[in-house]
């Protein structure tokens, strides 16, 4: 049985991106980090390059990923692309920390790319060192995990890496690397690249490859590009859709941020918001709240035009508006189907929007640790008791709780099949700043247990773990005072 499987120096290499133009990036080999050591690997993504979880050598994962050698079969390289920062156009950006080592197919076909994050200096690093640090790279790598588990487009890593080496961030920090892998690395900004560069012959090409590899179905359609934008715009739709569900705050969502999938991407001061508060800002640094929870949808649609302006020497301007104008729609119909699936209601009704809006504005005005309440409905037969305690007005809560109980009653499903169903959307952990932070805490320490147990905890969110029961209760005093910024 082994034999159907790859080892690391055996992956099935086709680097399709390192055969477009040069000029599409810059090839360079990571930068070795000194006293590189495996901090935690992955056995289910290791499972999608072919490779055998039982059969990995923690060494050879340190020694590759760690830099020290190039993989076999890899063509490392950093992408060449731009973007909107906070708004404004920024020409000089692109893989400043990290390289694209290659893509996998695996037995079934699938393509997957392997991103080393933390590799060294580019020439698009500007004034950066090249490195990412243990604090960051443990947020990045626990996150995929979490997303995947809930459901929500996301990359994911492989392994995490360790090393000797420190660099200056808030105060001397240990580096480290991620190795993201995910079927695409193309974001809104390599678009905005060649559009704004005026290079709209490579624009088309970037488009067409594109186009092969993501969207293949779209080259049937009268025009190939808007086939793309439509099923790019829709997918975003349903991410964001899924964000604002679970209460997910990206923190910088610039278009070079942004992947054509519709995968949650370049994850840094993120969080998942311990109580419902529109107006959260997750990144410290953002000081105007451009990318606050509640603008979330709205951002994301800017960064669709932005796109579209890209598309335009490809595309009418009247088509992609039409996109754009649907959009809204789909973003709003998404998110209201997951709740009304956390809400255990099966059937649709055309008064489930306004229940679904009355709940979140009660969430708003309550500041409800609104997650822990979805997990507590599950449970729910008519007795509020075990409701109440997430609330400060009890009058308000019955006034919602007397509207869902007559939607309730319309429900055919039996109370064990509903609570079922309402787990499998509902987690019961979650990963809260404090967590992360907990085992980061750990991990400068040098010990490494606490990220292992929270990768395996947050794959299985909505399972009973009884050794990890903490995790599922309110967090404590301490975490409100956590502050991230960019660099985390």
């Amino acid at each position: 049985m082994s034999e159907t499987f790859a080892t690391l120096e055996s992956l099935n290499f086709d680097n399709s991106y390192a055969r477009l133009p040069e000029h599409f990036y810059h090839k360079v080999l990571p930068e070795a980090l000194p006293g590189s050591h495996l901090i935690s690997f992955n056995p289910e993504v290791a499972v999608l390059l072919d490779l055998n979880p039982c059969a990995i050598n923690p060494s050879e994962l340190a020694h590759y990923f760690g830099g020290h050698a190039p993989l076999p079969g890899s063509d490392a390289l950093a992408m060449k692309y731009t973007g909107h920062q906070f708004g404004y156009y920024n020409p000089d950006l692109g893989d400043g920390r990290g390289l694209l080592l290659g893509e996998v197919v695996n037995k079934q076909g699938q393509r997957w790319d392997l991103h080393l994050k933390g590799a060294g200096k580019t020439r698009y690093s500007r004034f950066g060192d090249g490195r990412a640090v243990l604090r960051s790279s443990i947020r990045e790598y626990l996150v995929g995990e979490a997303m995947q588990g809930l459901g929500i487009p996301t990359t994911r890593a492989l392994c995490l890496i360790g090393s000797e080496q420190q660099v200056m961030r808030e105060g001397m920090e240990s580096c480290a690397a991620v190795l993201r892998v995910t079927p695409c690395h193309i974001r809104f900004g390599h678009f905005e690249y060649f559009y704004y560069s005026k290079q709209h012959e490579d624009l088309k090409r970037l488009a067409d490859y594109s186009i092969e590899r993501y969207y293949p179905d779209a080259k049937d359609a009268e025009n190939p590009y808007l086939a793309m934008y439509q099923q790019i715009a829709e997918r975003t739709a349903y991410m964001v859709a899924m964000w604002q569900a679970y209460g997910f705050v990206h923190g910088v969502l610039n278009t070079d941020n942004m992947s054509i999938l519709g995968e949650t991407f370049d994850y840094g001061p993120y969080t998942f918001m311990d109580e419902y508060r529109p107006d959260f800002v997750s990144n410290h640094s953002d000081e105007t709240g451009r990318y606050a929870f509640k603008q979330q949808p709205d951002i994301v649609q800017w960064n669709l035009t932005a796109l579209a302006e890209a598309f335009l020497p490809m595309v009418g301007e009247d088509d992609l508006k039409a996109v754009l104008r649907e959009y809204s729609h789909q973003f709003v119909a998404y998110r209201n189907q997951r709740l009304s699936a956390r809400l255990g209601l099966v059937t649709s009704q055309a008064d489930d929007a306004g229940l679904i809006e009355s709940l979140l504005s009660l969430f708003a005005a309550q500041r409800v640790d609104f997650n822990r309440f979805f997990r507590t409905l599950c449970d729910y037969q008519g007795d509020r008791e075990q409701l109440y305690p997430f609330f400060f007005h009890r009058e308000a809560v019955d006034t919602w709780m007397d509207q869902f109980d007559v939607r309730l009653a319309d429900e055919a499903a039996s109370f064990p099949i509903r609570r079922q169903q309402m787990r499998s959307v509902n987690p019961k952990y979650m990963l809260r700043n404090y967590m992360a932070e907990e085992a980061i805490r750990e991990a400068n320490t040098g010990n490494y247990v606490p990220v292992n147990q929270l990768l395996a905890l947050l794959r299985h969110p909505g399972d009973e773990h009884p050794d990890m029961e903490r995790y599922s209760a309110a967090p404590p005093d301490w975490a409100g005072g956590i502050s991230l910024t960019c660099s985390s």
